[in-house]
């Protein structure tokens, strides 16, 4: 079931685990960690330790649910945990606390720790990374790495206490030397270039970038500039014609300095080199990209201007370069509602790209969550996810989100899952009163405004 032969210098996402983040009270774990379940031709073989047999990953995991029961929050939580190991040594304030987003519907909770943890192979060892903090303090951090199966720490910290490990110890107490309270240890290593942690840091900045609506801009931005560059431009132009979206073409138009700049900083911003995407910061407007795109019309191409093109093709726009990086750098995309503005087909296909070992050799990987229930197919000939790929959000009476695999379900291979899901059959789906809406509409009709 696995595709060819294992790659030994892989990097790639094995789990995600989180705690107190956002609407999840209790841990949360995704993992992409194939199962019995897993469809022919999807699974990537991996090494994962010296002289260790492969294990088998998934490139694509989707996340459904209802309206406002946490799915988006899934792939924020990992951009969150991106986000703390970018910026928390950079742009930190000394005396300042820690920004976090811990659950807000507990009293209680919101004086607990956050918790982060990633499962990592790096160049074909598996590592593992995670920290816990609260409003002002990193409470615990740690790395261990497994390269003969056995774990080896890289270090861990307590507080303000870090038991280093036996690699690169001199360059680590160098480290402590800079260490805040409300940093990272694993930002702050960075930062002096410490040789066995940099790997680690490098991974988050290529990794878990996230495709949300807040970003598009700044993800225009890189599309437009991997327009100018040789190696990219083909790309570029074959996925926005691959489309149907009428696109035929992109002409690219002198820009000046100052919007030049502006865009080349959103670019940087969108790579977590500088500033970040909280920020009230806003990349350039489509219109001031220096980039108008043909359509084929009766006659021939003709250009459009930015406000008459649909919102659809802005979307694609905003996606194509992400998608084209993570491809060719073997990167984790994280995609929040994919099927905005975007037919089912179109989505189908840009899964079907990360899915394909030929137009994903590198083991990319495609964390998204949708309302589209089409791409759970009723057949295993129209399904482009597998069954052990897909998630399920569930609010509980606490307002908490519950995450959990439609594996533990144990769906048959000819299981009409699409119909099934809208069904209710495994949970998941709004309880919707058709009292209250009556009630609503009676309300609406009779003009009472109280």
């Amino acid at each position: 079931m696995n595709t060819a032969d294992p790659v030994r210098g892989a990097s790639v996402l094995l789990a995600f685990r989180a705690k107190n983040v956002r609407s999840f009270r209790d841990e949360i774990e995704l993992s992409l960690l194939s199962t019995r379940l897993a469809e022919e031709g999807v699974v990537r073989s991996v090494t994962w330790r010296e002289g260790g047999r492969p294990i088998g990953v998934l490139p694509v995991a989707g996340v459904f649910g209802a309206n406002a029961s946490g799915k988006s929050n899934v792939v924020k939580a990992m951009d969150d945990m991106r986000a703390h190991v970018l910026h928390s040594f950079r742009t930190g304030s000394p005396t300042g606390g820690i920004a976090r987003r811990p659950f807000l519907l507990d009293q209680a909770a919101k004086r607990e720790a956050s918790r982060f943890e990633v499962d990592l192979v790096l160049e074909g060892v598996r590592h593992e990374y995670g920290f816990a903090l609260d409003d002002d303090h990193v409470l615990e951090e740690w790395a261990y790495r497994y390269p003969h199966g056995k774990a080896v720490r890289l270090f861990h910290r307590w507080g303000n206490e870090v038991e280093l490990g036996a690699a690169e110890r001199v360059k680590g107490r160098a480290v402590l030397e800079l260490l805040r309270p409300n940093a990272l240890f694993l930002s702050t290593a960075a930062s002096a270039n410490h040789p066995v942690l940099l790997p680690i840091y490098a991974w988050f900045a290529r990794n878990l970038r996230l495709a949300e609506a807040s970003s598009r801009q700044f993800r225009q931005a890189l599309t437009t500039q991997l327009l100018d560059d040789d190696a990219r431009r083909g790309q570029v132009l074959a996925l926005l014609r691959a489309a149907d979206l009428g696109i035929t073409g992109a002409k690219k138009y002198q820009l000046d300095p100052v919007v030049k700049d502006r865009l080349q900083r959103a670019v940087r911003i969108l790579a977590g080199q500088e500033g970040d995407l909280d920020s009230a910061e806003e990349g350039p407007a489509f219109d001031q990209l220096g980039v108008r795109l043909t359509h084929r019309g009766a006659a021939g191409d003709i250009e459009l201007d930015a406000h008459d093109e649909s919102l659809g093709t802005l979307v694609w726009f905003g996606l194509v370069g992400p998608v084209i990086e993570a491809l060719a750098d073997g990167a984790v995309l994280l995609a929040d509602e994919l099927d905005a503005s975007l037919h089912p087909a179109l989505v189908a296909e840009l899964i079907r790209l990360f899915q394909d070992p030929k137009s994903n050799p590198r083991r990319a990987q495609l964390v998204f969550n949708t309302h589209d229930a089409t791409i759970l197919g009723d057949s295993t000939s129209d399904r482009p996810i597998g069954r052990d790929q897909v998630w399920f959000t569930e609010k509980r009476t606490d307002g908490s989100t519950r995450l959990y695999p439609l594996s533990d379900l144990d769906p048959r291979k000819e299981e009409a899952i699409g119909r099934r899901y809208l069904a209710g059959r495994y949970g998941a789906t709004p309880i919707l009163s058709h009292q209250e809406f009556d009630v609503s509409a009676e309300l609406i009709t009779s003009g009472d405004r109280s």
